[in-house]
């Protein structure tokens, strides 16, 4: 099924099991690739050479924290995955974890691990906002 094809099925047919197979597709691709990258940054970090100049020991440090650092964000995209594969077992993917509303299929599309419908996730931030102003 394409996104074209997913978008133009009815509204009652909202976390139908061929959209359910959809995106459970896309996150199960989005896990593989994520899982290689995070394998490949492994192997680029294994792979770098001390060196005995000061200057190239700075910069590859800095370079080493940039990759430590990528490698979290990654591993956190990986266990919001996993999360959103878990809903999806659960039948409780495509709902809004806090309202229970339908998320929407376009947000689903752009952020398919979102679990909070797109007026629920602006509350959150609002929240947040005022805690980090206070």
């Amino acid at each position: 099924m394409t996104e074209a094809e997913l978008l133009a099925m009815p509204a009652d047919a909202y976390m139908s099991e061929p959209q359910q197979a959809f995106f459970r597709a896309l996150l199960l691709d989005q896990r593989s690739e994520l899982q290689q990258r995070i394998a490949g940054e492994f192997e680029h970090l294994r792979e770098q050479e001390p060196s005995s100049d000061p200057a190239d020991l700075g910069s590859a440090e800095e370079q080493r924290q940039w990759q430590l650092r990528l490698l979290e964000r990654e591993k956190k995209l990986l266990d919001k995955i996993d999360e959103a594969l878990d809903r999806l077992a659960r039948g409780e993917y495509g709902w809004c974890a806090e309202t229970g509303e339908p998320i929407g299929l376009k947000r689903l599309l752009l952020r398919p691990t979102a679990s909070l419908c797109i007026e629920a996730k602006e509350r959150q931030e609002q929240k947040e906002k005022h805690q980090r102003e206070a």
